[in-house]
């Protein structure tokens, strides 16, 4: 079309015809020039095309494999259909040069929360969005643990556990102050917990600690730490908690002797509110899985993570490239499939993380 015909389209009608293009298309074009940049967050377009969780949306939904040797770009598998994706996450250069820069340790609703020691930063990315931020390190050196990536209406926190001289604090980034928060911390979740975050659930982060069992959690708004008076199931071997987007939380462990496991269960938190809570058993893997699981963990209860995923409770180990998950609405157990991509030779470092893709999501 000639350039006169298009400088004199209305605003409105130019943005009723771009937003027929695929998503993915549009986000290309972007860079075309500055207006078509802006329209990206239109209002027509915002109300288009905010809601990505939907089947239809061609970024709707995904587990991702970081890995550090896969970097620049990390492997997505589409739930939606099944199979993994023809292509790969690109990653900005920040975060890839140089090499083993940076990784990746948290997942909140389209963000990415990296660490990058070289430059004593976190870096929060939306990757479709094409934004990131930097945040300093509170103090240097500086090392943590557990940390966690919880979004909220107006943005995101950071938790991490990190020791401060001879004291353990509990650290909290706030993207809307701009500024960390330093709280007591809690030292008996640590040492056997350093592959599995905090879990979200009723504005609070949950954790198991490592033997003897028990649940503890902490309140985000005013800092305090507390302990849930409920016995967990006996006989556990390790104990892991996933929360859903319906406000559940599920129980994850291996029951056993000795400290080895003979079977596998989850169970769900019922009555929380009424101040009457008990876990109630609902599944347990099949023995022909439970073999397989235990031997891919060689009984290292240590490297076991979990995350909830879109209707999926997904159970990983950090030395083996597969998924064990449950989907609830089935329940059924089924194993992810290796991603094709995948040397054989490698045998840990296998990070997982549920990605659901949003425009608007703030960094």
């Amino acid at each position: 079309m000639h350039p006169t015909i298009w400088s004199q389209l209305p605003n409105h009608l130019l943005e009723h015809v771009l937003s027929f293009l695929p998503l993915k298309t549009f986000l290309n074009l972007r860079s075309t020039c500055k207006h078509f940049n802006s329209l990206l967050f239109s209002p027509f377009f915002i109300s288009k095309h905010s809601n990505l969780s939907s089947c239809s949306s061609p970024f709707s939904s995904f587990i991702l494999l970081s890995h550090p040797q896969f970097l620049p770009k990390c492997p997505l598998f589409n739930t939606i259909i099944n199979s993994w994706c023809n292509i790969s996450l690109p990653l900005p250069p920040i975060l890839t040069y140089p090499p083993d820069s940076s990784n990746l340790l948290s997942s909140s609703n389209g963000r990415l929360c990296f660490s990058n020691p070289k430059s004593s930063c976190f870096i929060i990315c939306n990757l479709l969005g094409k934004s990131l931020r930097k945040v300093k390190f509170p103090n240097c050196p500086f090392r943590f643990e557990l940390l966690t990536l919880v979004s909220n209406s107006n943005g995101y926190k950071i938790f991490m556990l990190s020791s401060i001289g001879s004291t353990n604090r509990a650290l909290i980034y706030d993207s809307v102050l701009d500024s960390w928060l330093q709280f007591q911390g809690f030292d008996s979740i640590l040492n056997e917990n350093y592959h599995q975050k905090g879990v979200f659930f009723k504005g609070c982060l949950f954790f198991t600690t490592p033997e003897p069992f028990h649940v503890v959690i902490f309140n985000l708004e005013t800092g305090s730490w507390g302990r849930s008076m409920i016995d967990l199931p006996g006989s556990l071997t390790f104990a892991r908690l996933v929360s859903d987007e319906d406000n559940k939380l599920y129980l994850i462990g291996g029951t056993g002797v000795s400290g080895i496991s003979k079977s596998m269960k989850l169970w769900e938190l019922i009555n929380y509110e009424n101040g009457d809570e008990n876990w109630v058993e609902i599944e347990t893997l099949p023995e022909m899985l439970c073999r397989k699981f235990m031997s891919v963990c060689y009984h290292n209860y240590e490297h076991v993570y979990c995350f909830w995923h879109e209707g999926l409770i997904c159970v990983c180990c950090y030395n083996w490239p597969e998924i064990l998950y449950y989907k609830v609405s089935r329940r059924t157990w089924h194993w992810l499939p290796k991603c094709p991509s995948l040397p054989e030779k490698w045998n840990c470092g296998f990070r997982w993380f549920s990605f659901k893709p949003q425009i608007y999501a703030t960094v």
